[in-house]
């Protein structure tokens, strides 16, 4: 088959194009993708697709926002790559997603690279105030960005200026806000220079009043502020020569000791997942340093049955001999969960074990390693591998096993089983039922709480089955309803 030549200026134009190729059937090694007109050569051809009719295709939104994310990402093959993506997925290939894939982990870095560049645009876009006289825009800004971040980060700033009127300008595009509406057009400036603003000496007289070189870590300034910003930030002129008179002891005077053991200090509460720090994308579970649990666990525990499997039961943590065994549920409380899933008639080969949390937290008593209650950060921090294997596996019915496995489910850090046990709830289009960790029945006081522990956990796992096999009955019963409408 000749090459395809398809034009992709933005997101919405690849868009339209890759639902037009991908009815077409055209793979990806057959399209040649360009950037601005007559870029194509002698020997491309463009079929007439006029009467094909490009389906709706139907995508998880996470996959979309994906897509949408890394179109911004500046580098001459994205529409093939975001294609080739695309394609994958349309033939059934979903660990496309997943950062463990290599598609999947580039995806993933792209869309981390073009979200940390609106993050820094954010923070270092500095407007620059024109005279009332001149006329909107009443404030204007000059940014270089790597990416094309502008539209996201203009709408950013609409919302945060109120009717104040104001231009962001970039080497290719610019953005102007009138108050009410926002306007893309071309690069309408060279750089910051072009700019003339007449408060900015009164700020940096203000700048050097505050700003006390004698306390700055000079490298760690710059790590945090990355060298291509310094240039067109207004203290930007002025730092180096403060930070070398520094040096030369113009200035030695700092915040007293005294200021930092004031009594009467309140405590700010910060909620765990916005406690938790900027890491890189693990693209396996072995490399997941989301949190600490790693640095004293022997290896990550993932879950383990089919691929396709209707039932998922989902634990709380590894215990001493999955840390060691790399398996889950294979020591006492594993032993216990095979009992009652014998006697409720679940076969544990068609049911997918795993969970919540992936490395076993414990702490030393003598020689032994005690089990210890996952932290709500550390549940957080290992949620995303517990929403892969959902994803991947497309569990009917999810039995959480115990609070933590029932937390990190409903991801509802507040959420309570005593009032779930013995009834089902629907999440995430998921039926949810929620029964006693089998360790909690070891650890019982008595042989009466034991075995009514015991009892919740097997009428638990008979009430996934029913639920399980009704939804398997809805499914061919619908399937069959259409089958004789068709005919």
């Amino acid at each position: 088959m000749s090459t395809v030549v398809r034009l992709a200026q933005s997101f919405d134009e690849w868009r339209a194009a890759a639902r037009e190729l991908i009815a077409l059937g055209v793979p990806p090694a057959d399209v040649a993708w360009q950037c601005q007109h007559g870029e194509g050569d002698l020997f491309s051809a463009t079929p007439d697709a006029t009467d094909v009719s490009a389906p709706l295709l139907r995508l998880p939104r996470q996959l979309v926002e994906l897509l949408q994310a890394a179109a911004c990402f500046s580098v001459p093959d994205r529409w093939a790559f975001l294609y080739q993506v695309l394609w994958r997925w349309q033939l059934g290939q979903h660990d496309v997603m997943s950062p463990a894939d290599a598609d999947g982990a580039r995806l993933h870095a792209m869309v981390k690279a073009v979200h940390r560049e609106e993050h820094d645009m954010h923070a270092y876009v500095r407007f620059r105030e024109r005279a009332e006289s001149d006329g909107a825009p009443r404030f204007v800004a000059w940014f270089e960005p790597v990416h094309e971040v502008l539209p996201q980060v203009a709408r950013h700033f609409a919302r945060r200026m109120g009717s104040t009127s104001w231009m962001i300008a970039t080497p290719a595009a610019s953005m102007l806000w009138d108050g009410t509406t926002l306007h893309a057009g071309p690069a309408l400036m060279q750089g910051a220079a072009d700019i003339d603003d007449a408060g900015e000496a009164l700020w940096l007289t203000y700048y050097r009043s505050i700003f006390n070189p004698a306390r700055v870590n000079a490298d760690l300034l710059h790590s945090h502020i990355p060298s291509r910003f310094w240039k067109n930030l207004p203290e930007g002129a002025i730092v180096p020569a403060m930070l070398s008179g520094a040096t030369n002891g113009e200035r030695r005077t700092g915040q007293t000791t005294s200021v930092g053991q004031r009594s009467g200090a309140a405590m700010i509460p910060i909620a765990a997942e916005r406690a938790q720090p900027a890491r890189e994308v693990a693209t396996s579970l072995d490399q997941c340093r989301r949190c600490e649990l790693w640095q004293h666990a022997t290896q990550a525990v993932p879950g383990i049955g089919p691929a396709q499997a209707r039932i998922m039961l989902v634990g709380e943590q590894p215990g001493d001999q999955e840390d060691l065994a790399g398996l889950p549920f294979v020591g006492p409380a594993g032993a216990l969960l095979e009992q009652a899933m014998q006697e409720a008639g679940m076969a544990r080969d068609s049911i997918y074990l795993t969970n919540a949390v992936k490395h076993f937290k414990w702490e030393p008593r003598g020689k032994r390693r005690l089990h210890k209650t996952p932290a709500q950060r550390e549940i957080l921090a290992c949620h995303g591998w517990l929403e892969e294997e959902i994803e991947r596996v497309q569990p009917q019915v999810i039995v959480a096993l115990g609070s933590t496995a029932l937390k990190s489910v409903l991801q509802d850090g507040a959420a309570s089983m005593t009032p779930l046990i013995g009834t089902t709830i629907e999440h995430a289009g998921r039926s949810v039922v929620t029964v006693y960790h089998p360790s909690y029945v070891l650890r019982a006081p008595d042989e009466s709480s034991r075995r009514q522990a015991y009892a919740v956990i097997v009428t638990g796992l008979r009430q996934a089955l029913r639920l399980e096999q009704d939804s398997h009955h809805s499914v061919v019963a619908g399937t069959s309803c259409s089958s004789s409408r068709r005919a």
